[in-house]
Formats: C-alpha cells, sequence, structure tokens
C-alpha cells in the first residue's frame, strides 16, 4: 500500500488483546458499526491484531463478515458467506487457558538471558517483558487455531493483516505481515500473539520463539504512524477491550491495569495524531465492564459481552453523529 490517490478513504483497523471476552467485545462493536457506518471491518485497508484481536483480524482477512462474528457469538442466523465460510473450519472460539501449574516441574525463567539483559538495563523494556521472561514458559499450545483460523485465511498471508507477537530472544515487538519480517503463515503467527506468558507454550516461527503480542501492548496501534511500507490513512479504527472509556472510573479489581492500558493508548494515538491521522476507539464502559467482569477468559459471558458491546457501540456512534470520523467510515 502506498500514498497514491484513493477512491475512498484508506481505514486502519486495530483489534486489541482481551481473551475470550476481548473478542466478544470485537464482535459487539464491530457488528454495531457496520449496522450505523455501513463500513465493513473486513474491507480495511489495514487490520492490525494483537492477541485476541489477531484471531478477529485474521477471521476479517479471510472475508468472514463483520456483524456474523456477532451473529455466531449470539446464537443467531450468520450470512450466506459466513456460512460457507464456517463449513471450512471447526467451530467455537479458543477456550480458556490451562492451569499453569498443570504438569509439575520446577520453576525456570522462559527466557534467563532476556532477564539477565532487562536486570543490566531494567529501563530500556516494558513491564510485560519482563514478566514474559521472568515466568515459566508454559506447556500448552493455543487449542483450537488451526482449524479455527485455517480453515477461513489457509495458509496464504492476506496482504492487509498485521499480527503482533513478542520475540522472547530479546523482548522486540515483531509485526507479521509487515516488510522485514519473518515470514510465517497466519496459523502460526497467530498461535504466537496469542500464546499468553506461563500459560502457552512459546510458537517457533524462523527458528525464534514468540510470545503473545500483548507483552508489548494490549493494542499496538502505534504500528500505523510509520508503517514499515509507507501507508498512509485517512482513520485509524481502534478497539482496546483491557483499557476503559473515559470518564469511567468505577473501582473494581482490574481498574488500575485497565487505566495503565489506557495511558499506554494515549501514547499510541498520540503519535497516530502526529502523524496526521485521526483515530477513532472504542474501549469498554461502565455497563460494558460490568459484563465482562474480572476475567478476560470467561466464556461464560461470551454471549453477555457481545450483546452489551453492540448496545453500548450504538450509544456511542448516536453520541457522535455528525462527527466527520464517522462520515470517513461510510465513505
Amino acid at each position: 500500500m502506498t500514498s497514491e490517490p484513493h477512491d475512498r478513504p484508506r481505514i486502519g483497523v486495530v483489534l486489541g488483546a482481551g481473551g475470550v471476552l476481548g473478542h466478544a467485545f470485537h464482535a459487539g462493536v464491530l457488528a454495531a458499526i457496520a449496522e450505523v457506518t455501513g463500513f465493513d471491518a473486513r474491507d480495511a485497508d489495514r487490520l492490525v491484531g494483537t492477541s485476541a484481536g489477531s484471531v478477529v483480524a485474521a477471521l476479517l482477512a479471510g472475508g468472514m463478515p463483520a456483524a456474523d462474528l456477532a451473529a455466531e457469538a449470539l446464537g443467531r442466523p450468520v450470512s450466506a458467506e459466513g456460512r460457507r465460510l464456517a463449513g471450512r473450519r471447526g467451530s467455537g472460539a479458543p477456550s480458556a487457558p490451562p492451569d499453569p501449574e498443570a504438569g509439575g516441574g520446577r520453576f525456570r525463567p522462559a527466557a534467563p538471558v532476556l532477564l539477565a539483559r532487562i536486570a543490566a538495563r531494567p529501563w530500556r523494556h516494558r513491564p510485560g517483558v519482563l514478566a514474559a521472561a521472568a515466568l515459566p514458559a508454559g506447556r500448552a499450545t493455543v487449542p483450537g487455531l488451526a482449524s479455527w483460523i485455517g480453515g477461513v485465511v489457509g495458509e496464504r498471508w492476506p496482504t492487509h493483516l498485521r499480527v503482533v507477537a513478542v520475540r522472547l530472544g530479546d523482548g522486540q515487538r515483531v509485526v507479521f505481515g509487515s516488510e522485514g519480517a519473518p515470514p510465517a503463515d497466519p496459523v502460526s503467527a497467530v498461535s504466537a500473539s496469542c500464546a499468553i506468558p506461563a500459560y502457552y507454550a512459546p510458537v517457533t516461527i524462523a527458528g525464534e520463539r514468540y510470545l503473545d503480542g500483548g507483552v508489548h501492548s494490549p493494542t499496538n496501534a502505534d504500528v500505523l504512524a510509520a508503517p514499515a511500507d509507507g501507508a498512509v490513512f485517512d482513520l485509524v479504527v481502534v478497539v482496546s477491550p483491557m483499557s476503559v472509556a473515559p470518564p469511567d472510573r468505577r473501582p473494581s479489581a482490574d481498574l488500575p491495569a485497565r487505566l495503565f492500558f489506557a495511558r499506554q493508548l494515549a501514547r499510541e494515538r498520540r503519535r497516530l495524531r502526529r502523524a496526521g491521522v485521526p483515530v477513532l476507539v472504542f474501549a469498554p464502559d461502565r455497563e460494558d465492564r460490568a459484563a465482562m467482569g474480572v476475567s478476560p477468559m470467561a466464556a461464560s459471558r461470551r454471549e453477555g459481552v457481545t450483546r452489551q458491546a453492540h448496545a453500548s457501540t450504538l450509544r456511542r456512534l448516536a453520541d457522535l453523529a455528525g462527527d466527520p470520523r464517522l462520515a470517513l467510515l461510510g465513505g
């Protein structure tokens, strides 16, 4: 993608981490956006996914309609195209992670060399990278992705898909699908992006081990501020299940983490704005957070979160009526 003239606005969509309920939040938000503006996220010029968001991004890149993500979560009929794609894959979302203590064995850091490097220069590494290096490596693989993603996307990499993971050898963020990134098939890249430290085993790609992209950031929206291919966007839409929509400050066990992630996203938004790119963010409000609870892997809440995210996004879009960013989505 280049900055040459284009007959419609160039839209980037960033889908953040958040476990099973992050997937449900994405489904509700994207379905509401499609319903109100006519913009289907599968038609985005760039799809950036981290962890749970990488699953949704890959499904969209494979052609799954945004509305069908919510319909499936709610047990409603999907479109003919959605049925065709669903017939090529296994059903259901990834399940909750296994007990990290399962299998026994003594505690060993997943990346002792990186841990030593962090100890020497701690200011150069993010807290998530420290945790990933210090915690033991998980043993299980992320369940269901081979059929779930492979059936929809196949082995060929969609040109507009970007999947974020963290290289365990040096703690650096890697954006699979971008120029200069190691070659990978969609299932391997998404598996790496979903490999929660201490829960799932690191995924080896081109001889290097990779973990959850949320170790660097739950959103990684700033990868669209200066893409390696020089792409220019007219709007970036960010769906961030792990942060919080202002001014919600309802006390909860996960509020400190949500506020931290919201500040991290604010820095990424500033980078995009400095690059001249408008940003539209959808994050959980008070009602969304009540539906989600504090465990992102609580699969029993999936249907309720999808329904609530859809309703809250409809309200948000109504409040934004007349906003030029919505006009870009409708363009």
